[in-house]
């Protein structure tokens, strides 16, 4: 009686005694309702698989503003995007259970374990903020960088900060990557702009991975996310774990302009939710390449750096590199941003001072012109060695004494050892004539030289064009389908383009980017255009109709449904139209 009533929350067997007494013998307590066990894992593993798909699908945000464990924890990384309160741990485990777990007394709070300190240095937390009401407005914030939906146009707002004013900060030895994108105060307090809006930089996992800058900008009033490079050496602070008896602080050096593991990591993610935001790019590339020691390759350099490759190769809003003033780019870190990538999306500039090669002078002579080279050219050039070397040459011949030819041979290694600094600078030289921007442009690896006084205003110009191009390129790949690559849509906009300023006789080209967004604001200069695709696209569709007897036989029950689906004015309408046809 008692099993029979509790049967729904236990799991038990009979067992028949020797003399002849039932027992029940319990083997699982199931329990009466759900309470802490394997179904709460079970509900976890639902939640996590629907975070991480909304990230996918959607733009996801994560504030810690309490103690976040377990599950909580994994929620804060799946959603990628996450702010944390300077006081709220992220934790797996408490760290009660972990020093039970140890047999002694280790870790004293939770903080210890997933505070600021760990998490925002280890690329979990993109922001910390002291308090809820700085992290509801950070989330404001963010949100205004961000489109109203999926695919959606960006938020583009009135800038404050005229677009067309020049870049006042200027590099000296070296490119400041803050002061470059937020602009810097002089000495006077007088303030210097930078490429991007005042006040408009929002920095993202600043204490990770130090030799990269990351955030979102605005580039007149337009959002985009900014990838940076700094150029000083930076200082990594690894933690001692108390669980570990030899373990102990470290803090160690990164040069600033090489990607390292960290780093490289940091762009990729940061190329990752910009392209999920549906933000334009803008590198700011001052890379001389990338860590490739036995440390680094162990630490995945080489992942990392396929992992920003991948990420730029899908990248699918506009994207723009430039090697800023007093920057450089070479070798591998050329590589991996170049826009062989995507061609269709990426487009690299460099600032007239800027320069690029696989190696830098130093290293290129070293193969090209080495020792032996440089002697070479000297004996062919300077004469004083032509002299020296031509007599050495008859002393052999029998016309000079031993002591006259160990003289002669003194005499050429001597002014050998004279020339070889003067030949090594000018080889030096030869090979910085190799690494201009002017180059870059005759080769064709990037598309213009830009000032940098001036890359703000161009900048903006070649933005808004860019943005005007999707916008439509978008419109035209809705109607005609998206097996219709962007590539044909662009040569569809580039033929109504040119057909218009022709008709309107405007002298305004192709590369006129404010002809170009001038024309695209004014639909009805492609509007009939549209229509045409609209007509052509149902066409085909009707005309797939007809190939198919049992799609035939079911077309009076669609029409039926869509004139069902319509107003009657539209429908009579429509009715008019069918019979104007039919005749």
């Amino acid at each position: 009686e008692d099993y029979a009533r509790i049967s729904s929350s236990v799991i038990a067997h009979k067992l028949q005694l020797d003399n002849g007494e039932i027992r029940w013998i319990i083997d699982s307590v199931v329990g009466k309702e759900d309470g802490l066990g394997v179904e709460n894992i079970h509900g976890s593993a639902a939640i996590a698989s629907a975070y991480s798909r909304a990230y996918e699908e959607t733009f996801t945000l994560t504030f810690v503003t309490g103690r976040t464990v377990g599950i909580g924890a994994y929620l804060a990384r799946l959603g990628i995007r996450c702010i944390q309160r300077l006081d709220q741990p992220i934790i797996l485990t408490g760290f009660s259970a972990l020093n039970k777990l140890l047999g002694r007394e280790v870790y004293s709070s939770h903080m210890q374990l997933g505070g600021p300190k760990i998490m925002a240095t280890n690329g979990v937390v993109h922001l910390t903020v002291s308090d809820d009401l700085e992290g509801v407005s950070n989330i404001l914030r963010w949100l205004s960088y961000v489109p109203a939906n999926i695919g959606g146009p960006l938020p583009i707002t009135k800038p404050l900060d005229p677009p067309d004013r020049p870049v006042a900060y200027i590099p000296e030895n070296t490119c400041d990557p803050r002061a470059a994108i937020r602009g810097v105060d002089d000495s006077q307090g007088k303030w210097l702009g930078g490429m991007f809006d005042k006040d408009s930089f929002v920095e993202t996992f600043e204490g990770w991975a130090k030799t990269v800058v990351t955030g979102r900008a605005k580039l007149g009033g337009i959002p985009v996310g900014v990838i940076a490079v700094e150029t000083q050496t930076m200082m990594q602070l690894i933690p001692a774990d108390p669980g570990q008896l030899d373990s102990h602080e470290r803090s160690v050096p990164r040069a600033g302009q090489v990607w390292f593991p960290d780093s490289a990591t940091k762009t990729a993610q940061a190329l990752l939710d910009f392209n999920r935001e549906g933000l334009p790019l803008f590198i700011l590339a001052n890379w001389r390449g990338f860590s490739g020691g036995q440390r680094d390759l162990f630490e995945g350099i080489l992942q990392a750096g396929s992992a920003i490759v991948e990420n730029l190769r899908t990248y699918n809003q506009p994207a723009f590199v430039y090697i800023p003033m007093a920057g450089e780019l070479r070798g591998g870190a050329w590589v991996v941003i170049d826009s062989k990538i995507n061609p269709d999306r990426i487009e690299c500039y460099a600032e007239r001072t800027a320069k690029g090669n696989v190696l830098e002078p130093q290293g290129l002579i070293e193969i090209k012109f080495r020792s032996e080279e440089l002697q070479d050219c000297m004996g062919r050039l300077d004469p004083e060695l032509i002299n020296l070397k031509a007599k050495l040459q008859d002393a052999k011949r029998g016309n000079g004494s031993l002591p006259d030819i160990e003289s002669l041979q003194k005499s050429i290694e001597a002014r050998t050892k004279q020339l070889l600094p003067l030949y090594t600078q000018i080889a030096v030289r030869f090979a910085e004539l190799h690494d201009t921007s002017l180059r870059m442009a005759a080769k064709g690896v990037i598309k213009k030289v830009v000032d940098w006084e001036e890359s703000r205003s161009f900048f903006y110009k070649r933005l808004r064009r860019r943005i005007s191009e999707d916008l439509l390129a978008k419109e035209i790949r809705r109607i005609i389908g998206d097996n219709f690559t962007r590539q044909s849509a662009m040569e569809l906009i580039n033929e109504w383009y040119l057909a218009s300023q022709a008709t309107t006789g405007s002298t305004a080209g192709w590369d006129d980017d404010d002809a170009f967004v001038a024309w695209k604001d004014s639909p009805e200069n492609y509007k009939g255009y549209i229509q045409e695709l609209r007509a052509q696209k149902v066409s085909q569709s009707l005309s797939d109709l007809a190939d198919s007897s049992s799609d035939l036989q079911a077309f009076s029950q669609g029409l039926s449904t869509l004139l069902d689906k319509m107003d009657p004015s539209q429908r009579v309408k429509f009715v008019q139209e069918v019979k104007k046809v039919l005749g």
